[in-house]
């Protein structure tokens, strides 16, 4: 394919990491991990950093966290503020917590939570808020920080399509009382599959270590406040005090991550020049909606929605994309709203979901990647206006 959407950022040290893993014939989480972790903390400036399996997993066990925190915790039937577009799984967890959504429609541009419906989405029922930055396009953290603080909710940051963005010199993914990440191929860092969650909560940084690894104490500092230690070493060593689930990572991720980790600044720097070619091509045209930027965005991939004005069928740039061998598809998740698996949770919406609708039926996206897409871009910005030729 002659543009694709997703491409590896691997090179010999990631393969070396990964050889002295295979040599040491350690593979399950370990040294690597933890010292991943460490970097990452570190990296974002927060107080603790967990690495587990996927960004999915990240938002399940930050999700349970906060049911087991033994102060202000979640329960069945509290509300839960949320985006109409997003993946999946920032909704799942929520779903299976048993919590009620409420669903608010994003801004044209930004494609984030729209603030405006903030206000009436609110009850006395509401206690957390969760806010996504869309392919790599900082939501308007600050305004969401603040709110939540003077209505004492929950900021759940769902930022795994966001890593390197920053919004006033602050990292996106710490603006939360928790904030979650993906190390998936095509994300921003790889460890083939892998997520972290980051906290400055001793409280939810102990929870959910031992959430992700079978609800036990292993792993969890003596000192938590989360369980006193028995004095019987056997039985401790098998301890369940959570109903937890295997969300562990590999050691391999870990020694990967701890490399490509030292690269994300650079690739983050390259996906930014590629968007500055990006926007030369098609900000001045009115047939596509392009996102627009808010603070500084990693940029995960570049959106386009087919303006209503514009005299453009959707399946006709679709034929000509794929003609040309350009890759595209849904820009996230769509309006999640759309898909089947709503019919299985207790939701309502707050006003029209305008936005998302237009964004599902008549948007896409095209990949970004760690390397000069210049070629393409312009390739991308010829067959488009040949469509009126």
């Amino acid at each position: 394919m002659f543009y694709e959407l997703a491409s590896s950022s691997w090179g010999n040290a990631e393969i070396k990491a990964m050889q002295r893993v295979i040599d040491s014939g350690m593979f399950t989480m370990g040294e690597k991990v933890a010292q991943f972790e460490k970097d990452f903390a570190e990296k974002f400036g927060t107080k603790h950093a967990i690495m587990v399996s996927s960004g999915s997993a990240a938002n399940l066990v930050g999700t349970a966290a906060l049911v087991h925190k033994k102060e202000n915790a979640l329960h069945r039937g509290d509300e839960i503020i949320v985006p109409a577009i997003s993946w999946s799984t920032t909704y799942y967890p929520l779903q299976q917590y048993g919590f009620r959504l409420k669903f608010v429609d994003v801004d044209k541009y930004s494609l984030n939570i729209d603030i405006s419906m903030l206000e009436s989405a609110l009850s006395e029922k509401t206690k957390m808020v969760v806010a996504v930055s869309i392919l790599g396009n900082p939501c308007q953290l600050d305004v969401l920080r603040r709110f939540c603080d003077s209505k004492g909710l929950y900021l759940f940051e769902d930022n795994c399509e966001s890593m390197g963005a920053s919004l006033d010199g602050k990292w996106t993914g710490t603006f939360g009382d928790i904030g979650t990440f993906s190390c998936f191929f095509s994300h921003h860092i790889s460890t083939m599959e892998g997520g972290l969650i980051v906290t400055d909560d001793e409280e939810i940084s102990d929870l959910a270590r031992s959430l992700r690894a079978h609800g036990w104490t292993r792993g969890v500092p003596n000192t938590s406040k989360i369980f006193e230690p028995k004095a019987d070493d056997f039985e401790e060593a098998y301890r369940f005090i959570l109903p937890g689930f295997n969300t562990r990572p590999l050691e391999l991720s870990g020694a990967i991550g701890i490399e490509q980790l030292k690269k994300l600044d650079n690739m983050i720097s390259i996906r930014r020049q590629n968007a500055d070619v990006f926007k030369k091509c098609f900000s001045q045209d009115d047939r596509f909606i392009i996102q627009k930027e808010n603070g500084v965005s990693s940029w995960f991939a570049f959106t386009m929605i087919i303006n209503p004005d514009a005299d453009l069928d959707r399946e006709s740039v679709f034929k000509a994309l794929k003609d040309n061998g350009i890759g595209y598809r849904m820009i996230t998740g769509g309006n999640f709203l759309r898909h089947d698996v709503i019919n299985y949770f207790d939701y309502d919406c707050v006003g029209e979901m305008v936005n998302a609708d237009l964004a599902h039926d008549s948007g896409f996206f095209v990949g970004n990647h760690p390397r000069d897409l210049t070629k393409e871009i312009t390739r991308l910005q010829e067959v488009l206006n040949n469509l009126n030729v």
